[in-house]
């Protein structure tokens, strides 16, 4: 079972062992220090007071063990997106997946959203996996500025009722 709950300030170590190894290859590339993390999670708190509310973050729980975060951001009063990164350790037993279907909820009912993005590194497949299992339609790439130049991340959508089409949105700038 997977649940989701506000970020805490107690989770900063939790946080440093889901932004480490294989996890962060296809983001920063570098480990999450103790203080990055107090900061991340300071930010989030902050966030979550703002009015309008532009962001919200989860970390993700198994048994009571935060094994990853979450993110929706709102990007336009109807539009907003998602992220979430998982600790390596736990990947492969659908945790993702039922965190992306939790905040697909949120967004269509809480967050009054009536259409998603997310996107992912081309070499990381397995995010594409879990954005379809959620009801998200690949519609294209965006391209992204890396520190090793321009990178196709894959770019999905999801629209109130399940529709996403590709006209709907620029797929070929930054994000």
């Amino acid at each position: 079972m997977v649940t989701l709950r506000a970020l805490r300030p107690d989770d900063a170590r939790a946080l440093t062992r889901v932004y480490s190894g294989a996890s962060i290859r296809h983001t920063t590339g570098k480990p999450l220090t103790l203080d990055q993390a107090h900061e991340k999670i300071r930010t989030a708190l902050d966030r979550a007071v703002e009015t309008p509310r532009a962001q919200w973050s989860w970390g993700i729980l198994t048994a009571h063990e935060m094994i990853g975060v979450i993110s929706l951001r709102r990007r336009t009063r109807t539009m907003g997106t998602i992220s979430y990164i998982l600790r390596e350790d736990t990947w492969g037993h659908g945790h993702a997946t039922r965190a992306v279907q939790q905040v697909v909820s949120i967004a269509f009912t809480t967050a009054g959203l009536d259409r998603l993005e997310a996107m992912h590194h081309p070499d990381n497949p397995a995010s594409g996996r879990v954005l379809t299992k959620a009801g998200f339609t690949r519609i294209g790439t965006s391209d992204r500025q890396t520190d090793y130049g321009s990178v196709p991340y894959e770019l999905y959508a999801l629209g109130l009722g399940g529709l996403a089409t590709a006209d709907a949105v620029d797929v070929c700038g930054p994000r």
